[in-house]
């Protein structure tokens, strides 16, 4: 018998049969994506901090008031017992992940920055206390859900955006129960009231209304701790 008659077979394909070959590589990658799926079940029994996650914007730097702002809400989230991550890189993620560590040496060391590995990406910024880098944003976008008991959205881009809107996705179809999605500033406010306008049309509906009432808007960091602070009370107790 020769290598090639041991190595051949019904169940083999060949290489130069590009087709065959096309559907091996689409079959094996379902079924990664199952094992993917299985694996993503798995949660915690008990979890160690309570975490929240702040996203926004990489391009406003200190001395700005906005992010003055986020920087102190992140020092009395911190205060309270609570981790704070972010996308670890500049701007109001530095400021989230500053106001942490301005919290105390415990803190920092909570200060978490999910970051993803882009070409023109700049550095972690200096105020993460553990940094974890991800190829893909689909993968890195799942790791925020996996680790966060609220979220909170300041002023931001396309980037937070797209955060927003998974967030938003994840608790209206119940992938994701009793966590608050807290948006702040008057541009989230404004892009909940155009979701409103244009989806909620009497006859054209394209959503449900509770499904517009998942975002809570605010206008300050006042009001997100006023929200925040009785839900971690209830997660501690639940927790205890």
């Amino acid at each position: 018998m020769t290598s090639d008659d041991a190595t051949s077979g019904a169940d083999t394909v060949s290489i130069g049969d590009e087709r065959a070959a096309v559907d091996v590589i689409s079959q094996s990658i379902l079924g990664l994506w199952e094992v993917v799926n299985n694996l993503t079940r798995l949660r915690p029994t008990n979890r160690e901090v309570y975490r929240v996650t702040i996203f926004g914007s990489a391009r406003i730097g200190p001395g700005n008031w906005v992010y003055d702002a986020v920087r102190d809400m992140s020092r009395d989230l911190a205060g309270m017992g609570a981790a704070i991550v972010t996308g670890g890189g500049p701007g109001l993620m530095q400021a989230a992940n500053e106001g942490a560590a301005m919290a105390g040496p415990e803190a920092l060391k909570r200060s978490t920055g999910i970051r993803v590995d882009l070409p023109f990406e700049q550095n972690v910024n200096p105020f993460v206390g553990h940094s974890i880098t991800h190829r893909t944003f689909f993968s890195r976008l799942h790791h925020f859900v996996l680790v966060s008991d609220a979220f909170v959205v300041v002023p931001g881009g396309i980037g937070s955006l797209l955060e927003l809107s998974m967030i938003w996705q994840l608790l209206q179809v119940r992938k994701l129960y009793d966590t608050p999605l807290i948006v702040v500033g008057k541009m989230w406010e404004e892009l909940v009231a155009w979701s409103r306008k244009h989806m909620l049309i009497p006859g054209f509906e394209l959503a449900s209304p509770d499904d517009l009432k998942i975002p809570t808007c605010v206008g300050s960091a006042e009001e997100t701790m006023a929200i925040l602070r009785p839900h971690h009370a209830g997660w501690v107790q639940k927790h205890k």
